[in-house]
């Protein structure tokens, strides 16, 4: 039976742009969000013209959600309120002419 006190273990909400910086290459900024044993998020900010440092390949889904911006993928462009899934075995390696913020998931392997 969960009580009062216990159900704020279940629940945790902060300010991402609070979260510790690390820059992945120039112009592009990961803010790594708390993370379970089933997933983990994070938080990227690319700069006008900046491009993924390298080819990032997908064990497990990968999941983003665009909520400002664009970001390229393979040609194709991606704008604000674009949702893309990533299947296992995928690989693309995102850029941005115009700067973008995206929100993503990775789930872990079980």
């Amino acid at each position: 039976m969960n009580t009062d006190d216990d159900a704020h273990l279940l629940v945790l909400a902060l300010q991402v742009d609070d979260l510790p910086e690390h820059q992945v290459a120039p112009g592009i900024v990961r803010r790594d969000l708390p993370a379970t044993g089933r997933a983990r998020g994070w938080l990227i900010d690319f700069a006008p013209g900046s491009r993924w440092p390298y080819v990032d390949v997908h064990e497990t889904e990968e999941r983003y959600y665009v909520l400002s911006g664009e970001v390229i993928e393979d040609g194709s462009r991606h704008g604000a309120g674009t949702y893309v899934v990533f299947a296992p075995g995928s690989r693309h390696r995102p850029s941005s002419e115009t700067g973008a913020r995206i929100i993503g998931i990775d789930l872990l392997s079980p």
